[in-house]
């Protein structure tokens, strides 16, 4: 089979589901009326977004499968909890979901955020426990040069312009030299890929293709940090 023929059908397969404009527009109606009465009003239109993503999810899913194991994903609730908020608004204005990679040696995990005006995924490790992010340090801290030379690979720079998103630190952490050379690397609280989407990208029949490759392009980033958080600073095991 040509390239051009796999790619066609491809393409294909992954036009056969997508976001809808419906969805959206539910999304949009929502944040303009987030309160109950309008949500009990409008619930159908409710479901079937939820169904349509709920749909798109699934085969997203399908998709990782092909070159990662994926264990599930999780569509998170569009209740908020708001009981320790100064915002009481009941209603989240997006949808989100999580996909769990399969194995204890399989770290990382992958997001999906659908919003009108702010769509993005995600990739990577968000508030590390305490535990693995004093390992991520000392690996930096011994020797950022893989790390380095991943941010820049070619498919990575396309993606995620080549850097690490996430809340840090203001200065070194306790016990780390502030004036290291990839302080910026070890000062960092969580360790994460965006990409983000216009309206019209996400809306486009090829969106889950899109979505597709970026998460491909994490997988060297997940390779590597999946090989520290599995091993000591000797490199050995600390897998059973």
């Amino acid at each position: 089979m040509s390239s051009g023929v796999f790619l066609y059908l491809r393409i294909s397969n992954s036009l056969k589901m997508q976001i809808e404009k419906q969805t959206f527009q539910f999304l949009k109606d929502l944040k303009e009326n987030n309160n109950r009465d309008w949500f009990t009003e409008y619930k159908k239109d409710f479901t079937k977004a939820q169904n349509n993503v709920k749909n798109v999810y699934k085969t997203i899913q399908e998709n990782l499968n092909k070159h990662d194991e994926i264990d599930k994903h999780k569509l998170f609730r569009i209740y908020r909890d708001v009981r320790f908020s100064k915002d009481k608004t009941p209603y989240k204005t997006h949808f989100g979901g999580s996909f769990h990679r399969k194995k204890p040696e399989l770290r990382g995990g992958y997001y999906l955020h659908i919003s009108p005006g702010d769509s993005f995924l995600a990739g990577g490790f968000w508030e590390p426990n305490k535990e693995d992010l004093l390992r991520i340090r000392k690996e930096f801290e011994m020797d950022a040069s893989e790390i380095r030379e991943i941010l820049q690979e070619k498919n990575y720079v396309k993606y995620f312009g080549g850097k690490l998103e996430g809340d840090e630190l203001k200065t070194a952490p306790k016990g780390f030299d502030k004036e290291h050379p990839d302080i910026d690397l070890i000062r960092k609280k969580g360790y994460i890929a965006i990409q983000r989407f216009s309206d019209k990208e996400v809306l486009a029949p090829d969106f889950l293709t899109k979505v597709d490759d970026a998460f491909k392009a994490l997988r060297p980033f997940f390779d590597y940090m999946s090989d520290v958080l599995t091993t000591n600073l000797n490199g050995e095991s600390l897998l059973n």
